[in-house]
């Protein structure tokens, strides 16, 4: 009992010598941004004490950023064991930063103009003093949330945010409702659609390749065209979610080259998987295994296009600051300094390495097992809608879609299990009365049917006996314990709540936080 105690307490002290560790790291960041902000830009005053101010914390929203929605990124590729942890923290974080400083350089207008009318903020004071409100409660809102293991989309914490204090600034005249009503429509579409596609894909898979008796010849066909379809989703959603910061390219243009990088990825894996696939055995964690390159590079790209677009979370506001400030702000677009994206940049990978591994861990594994080809399906469904909503016109939360995704991926596993439960249970008491052994063989031969075979046996079954149904009792028994086994209701019911709460949590704490800023300082 005491060897116990003793070793729950050094587990307890490794802990608690690791989170200090995290803190203090996190410190210095913010450190070195409020001396760089002090010596650096060379402003003074009240204003330069308020930018100051505002350069840590948008500091402290980068590292949120990173803690939180990167685990959308490389969640499934680590649940699936096609990368380990600490190889995608750095894959992330890597790319997360390339991505921020290659193509996240116009990302702030919808951050900065079309949620507020700024022309009804009373003056370029309380303009500074709304924007520094926002920040704050959008990472206190993301801080929160990462520490009860809830992924919520970053987006929509600042939005959420932006407009709280923009309401408290300017009233209700100040708020572009447009902009909040087409927010709201994403929660419901973000998940819905990604969780469909990613179904529909891991539907594919299993029709094409799993339920096939020579599982290896059917990946030799399916999994170029898959590895293929991959190619055209990430080039066309680089271009429409990440590189048209520095690419002026319709998207008709985005389809065309996403169609030839497709094609090619497609005819070049056709050689690939054939080279791959000699002498592989026919099971499915063979197959699975010819996922495992394409998901890395999935998680890199997603990685890539999430820090140019979602830079802006963390740097918009900062950026409209530094841009007042400095007395340049013009027709609603803010110039970003190099010094602010390199804050935004390298928060949001210390955040990522320092608190990310949480989050990561939630989406990978918490929610349902997940294996190479259903994380495959979630990366796939990501790229893809992103490309449907964008032309579309909808605004979507890749931190939604991911999520939907895996529940996507979870249901129909669900749906399957119980589907084919339901088979096996209704072939057994068709073979009632029957030896033991006949029933087993006919099981046998059953299970290694293709999905028609299966059909004509069971269309035999029905027609040579009385029609018998499983008793009501039984199925919901059954139905309970796949629910438990393939999807974490209890992880989900959280995430959804956050998801709910998310923009009018951060709102509120913006509006109080801007209130409170204004009566300081006019007091």
């Amino acid at each position: 009992m005491q060897l116990s105690n003793f070793s729950q307490g050094t587990k307890r002290a490794r802990r608690a010598r690791w989170e200090f560790f995290r803190l203090g790291i996190g410190l210095i960041f913010i450190v070195s941004i409020m001396i760089y902000a002090t010596l650096g830009i060379g402003l003074t005053g009240e204003r330069g004490v308020l930018l100051v101010v505002a350069a840590m914390i948008g500091g402290y929203m980068a590292m949120n950023i990173g803690a939180n929605d990167v685990a959308n990124n490389v969640g499934p590729a680590v649940g699936s064991n096609a990368i380990g942890l600490a190889g995608a923290v750095v894959l992330a974080a890597t790319f997360e930063v390339a991505g921020a400083l290659i193509g996240g350089a116009d990302v702030v207008q919808t951050i900065r103009g079309d949620i507020i009318d700024e022309s009804l903020i009373p003056d370029a004071d309380h303009f500074i003093w709304m924007m520094t409100a926002s920040l704050l409660a959008g990472a206190l809102w993301l801080n929160f949330a990462t520490a009860v293991g809830a992924p919520v989309s970053t987006t929509h914490a600042i939005v959420g945010a932006v407009l709280g204090a923009g309401l408290a600034a300017g009233g209700l005249e100040a708020a572009n409702w447009d902009v909040v009503l087409n927010i709201v429509v994403s929660w419901v579409v973000s998940p819905v659609a990604g969780g469909l596609i990613a179904a529909g894909f891991l539907f594919w898979i299993k029709r094409a390749i799993t339920y096939q008796q020579d599982m290896v010849q059917a990946a030799r066909k399916t999994v170029p065209i898959l590895i293929g379809l991959m190619g055209f989703a990430f080039a066309t959603y680089l271009i429409l979610k990440g590189l048209h910061h520095i690419m002026d390219l319709t998207f008709a243009l985005a389809l065309v080259a996403g169609v030839i990088v497709g094609f090619i990825v497609w005819y070049a894996m056709r050689f690939a998987i054939a080279r791959q696939t000699v002498d592989m055995e026919n099971t499915k964690e063979s197959i699975n295994s010819l996922f495992n390159y394409p998901l890395v590079f999935a998680a890199a790209l997603l990685s890539f296009a999430h820090g140019a677009n979602d830079v802006a979370n963390a740097i918009g506001p900062l950026a409209a600051i530094a841009d007042t400030v400095s007395g340049m702000a013009d027709s609603g677009h803010a110039s970003i300094p190099s010094w602010v994206m390199w804050i935004g940049a390298l928060g949001i990978a210390l955040g990522l390495a320092l608190w990310g591994p949480k989050l990561i861990k939630t989406v990978g594994g918490e929610i349902t097992d997940l294996d190479q080809m259903r994380a495959f399906c979630i990366a796939m469904s990501a790229a893809l809608t992103v490309i449907v909503a964008s032309q579309l016109g909808l605004p979507v939360s890749s931190t939604h879609i991911a999520i939907g995704g895996v529940l996507g991926v979870g249901f129909l596993r669900e749906y399957l299990k119980l589907n084919y439960t339901g088979m096996i249970e209704e072939i057994k008491m068709r073979h009632e009365g029957k030896k033991a052994e006949e029933i087993q063989a006919y099981l046998e031969t059953f299970a290694a049917a293709s999905v028609e075979e299966k059909q004509t046996m069971l269309d035999q079954l029905k027609a040579k006996s009385a029609s018998v149904k499983l008793k009501k009792k039984e199925i919901k028994r059954v139905k309970r314990m796949y629910r438990k086994e393939l999807v974490q209701r209890s992880v989900v019911y959280k995430i959804i709540a956050a998801w709910i709460i998310t923009v009018p949590a951060a709102g509120a704490m913006a509006a109080v936080i801007y209130l409170g800023i204004v009566w300081v300082v006019q007091s």
